[in-house]
């Protein structure tokens, strides 16, 4: 059987520690975690696993006003990592008086069973690593091109749509994003849902236009 497991420990300073709860109980971080993780298809699909701290600060009402990824390993993962603490906004529970400057480390570990990952070599996993980050820069490029279109020169749309086409990114990997962003609405994720309709939409898409109307006014 396939297996997901997303498992988050705390380390901060102690006090923090001994006064901060999940609002659900001792376990509930972590079920909270395994019930909303949505694990990256390009990490999954290569292998790509590890531990992404997320440094975060909650206000008196356990809500969360700051967070950043203080310790990453690729993009998408970071992401998911920082989405969920963001989304733990609201279910902690702190005691009157807390001290709201106090930040708070949860490093996510994000673990693959039952996906083939056993047999990877570290090599493998690397190169899918080096990868990424090179289509990262691409993507990045068709994004910025989308975003300020405006001034786009004549025939440059012709390379940007060269570039989606070696990167893959075709009907059905847009389809399968704003399938992606829909899951997350219904988890309550709106800015994560938002965030993935507008890639959509600076992908050169009108496919996701109806769901911005509606979720990301």
């Amino acid at each position: 059987m396939k297996k997901l497991f997303t498992i988050c420990l705390f380390f901060s300073c102690s006090l923090a520690i001994a006064q901060v709860q999940f609002k659900s109980g001792k376990n509930g971080f972590t079920n909270f975690l395994t019930q909303n993780t949505v694990y990256p298809q390009f990490s999954k699909d290569n292998c790509i696993q590890g531990t992404v701290n997320i440094s975060f600060k909650l206000n008196a009402q356990g809500k969360v006003y700051f967070s950043k990824v203080s310790k990453g390993i690729l993009s998408d993962l970071d992401q998911e990592a920082l989405r969920l603490i963001r989304m733990s906004s609201g279910k902690w529970q702190v005691p009157a008086g807390y001290d709201t400057t106090v930040s708070i480390v949860a490093p996510v570990n994000f673990k693959l069973q039952g996906y083939n990952c056993e047999g990877k070599s570290n090599e493998a996993v690397q190169e899918a690593v080096r990868n990424y980050q090179a289509e990262e820069a691409l993507t990045n490029s068709v994004i910025n091109f989308y975003k300020n279109i405006d001034q786009a020169k004549p025939g440059q749309e012709v390379q940007i749509i060269a570039i989606k086409n070696q990167l893959g990114i075709d009907d059905e990997y847009l389809e399968d994003r704003i399938q992606m962003g829909l899951k997350k609405i219904k988890q309550g994720d709106k800015q994560g849902a938002c965030e993935d309709f507008l890639f959509v939409k600076y992908m050169g898409s009108k496919k996701a236009d109806d769901y911005l109307a509606k979720y990301c006014k």
